[in-house]
Order: structure tokens, then sequence, then C-alpha cells
């Protein structure tokens, strides 16, 4: 994996989702309904739903609009029956892209989407067309001040982890999808609440990107992330850090 690089996609695509709270919080809310609908309103026995309230503690969502949430989904009060849905296709110079959806109309999602894709140069493909290019993993981020380098890697094999990527910015750690509650579990008490957790797909390969493309690409992102029906978007480009820096100052 590569790390430095790989922390950086992390934390720029967490620092633009940041500042788009509202539009987050919207994201938030649908999916706690949706991990309440499909089990216990329980955070502690359901796994999906904790990893959505943390999500919701991340991006400073009220603790009411998080308990509300809890209650429309777990059928207290009557919401929206919202669908998963991954999108999958390549952006302008063949950077291939996953767009994960919580739709409650697949009829108007998936139109906007292949619109997105073919404005910037790309085309949406069938489910699976690029999904092998990326492992399905969870990941749980950790500031650096959590622990050193040596510490963090030694506890997070412990806990069952796959990879710990350490750099000046902080920890990642990877780890198998069904191992991802254990492993969260154990590092917290070691360390306490994670900067973030969650499953996510990370590329098996990056790509380099033109500065042309890197701003087609970065485009397509943010007015995918913009729709409310869209969770999040993974792509495997590699920007490097020096044009990142110029094209979101």
């Amino acid at each position: 994996m590569a790390g430095h690089s790989q922390f950086a996609n992390i934390m720029h695509r967490k620092g633009a989702q940041d500042k788009k709270k509202a539009k987050i919080f919207t994201k938030v809310t649908r999916e706690i309904i949706s991990a309440a609908k499909g089990g216990m309103p329980d955070v502690n026995s359901n796994p999906r739903l904790r990893t959505a309230v943390a999500w919701a503690r991340e991006v400073n969502m009220p603790r009411d609009r998080i308990e509300a949430a809890i209650k429309r989904g777990s059928g207290n009060i009557d919401s929206e029956n919202y669908e998963e849905i991954r999108y999958e296709g390549y952006g302008i110079g063949g950077v291939a892209v996953i767009v994960q959806a919580l739709t409650d109309n697949r009829n108007r999602t998936a139109p906007e989407m292949r619109a997105t894709f073919t404005k910037f140069g790309g085309n949406l493909g069938e489910t699976g067309s690029v999904s092998f290019m990326f492992d399905f993993v969870g990941v749980i981020t950790y500031p650096a001040t959590a622990a050193s380098e040596e510490k963090m890697f030694e506890a997070a094999l412990e806990a069952g982890a796959e990879n710990c990527e350490s750099t000046v910015e902080g920890h990642v750690i990877t780890c198998a999808t069904d191992q991802f509650g254990a492993v969260r579990e154990q590092l917290e008490k070691a360390f306490g609440a994670a900067a973030s957790a969650k499953l996510t797909w990370i590329p098996k390969n990056l790509v380099p990107v033109s500065e042309e493309h890197a701003t087609q690409m970065l485009k397509m992102i943010d007015i995918l992330e913009d729709n409310d029906d869209v969770q999040e978007v993974f792509s495997n480009f590699e920007i490097p850090e020096a044009l990142l820096q110029k094209l979101t100052s």
C-alpha cells in the first residue's frame, strides 16, 4: 500500500467533506436511519449503527439529531426506505471510480450518476467493472499524537489488523471487514476513540494523473459528493502533494 499517498488521499477527502457540514449531516442521517432499520437500534449490538454514530460524532453532529435519526430508523417515527447501491465506472484518463449511494429512488439516482460521469469525460459501467481494482477493508485512523509509530503498529497487529501505516500526520490501520469491530474495539481500549473508523474501498494501485486530469477528477468527485444520494466516492488516482495543495488551496 502506498502509505503517505493513501493517507493524504484519505485525509484530503475527509477535509473536503468537513467543509460541507449541511450535506454531510444529510448523508450521516441517512446512514444512521438505514443502519437502525437493518438491525437493533442499540449501538452496542449493531456494528453498522455504531460506525454510523461514530461518523456523526466525527463531523460534530448534535446529539439530538443523532437520537432522532436512530428513532426514525428503528420504526418509532415514519421514515424513508433507503436502498444501498454501488455505482462503478471510469473517470477521465481511465481512473477507476466507486460511488457508494443510499437512495430512496434509484430511477432518479442512476441517471444523475451517469450524467456526472459523462460530463467529466468518464463513463458509468456495470457493478463489478472496477471494484476488482480495490480492496474492501476496514480503515481506522488516529492522529500522530495518539501513540508512537512502533506502539501503534504493535497494538494494531495484536488486535488483528493487517497493516498500519504511520506518517507525521497520523496512523492509518487497515483490517479485514470481518475483523473491523474487534480491531476498533481493542484499539479504542488502548488509545481512546479513533479519529475515524469505517469500511472503505482502498485502491490496490494508484494511477498518476496530469494536472488537467486531476482538475477534472476533483471537480467530478465534488459534484458526486454534493449529491444527497451519494455517501462516499473512492478512486484510484494519485495527485502529487504539491499539485494537490495547489488545486485545493
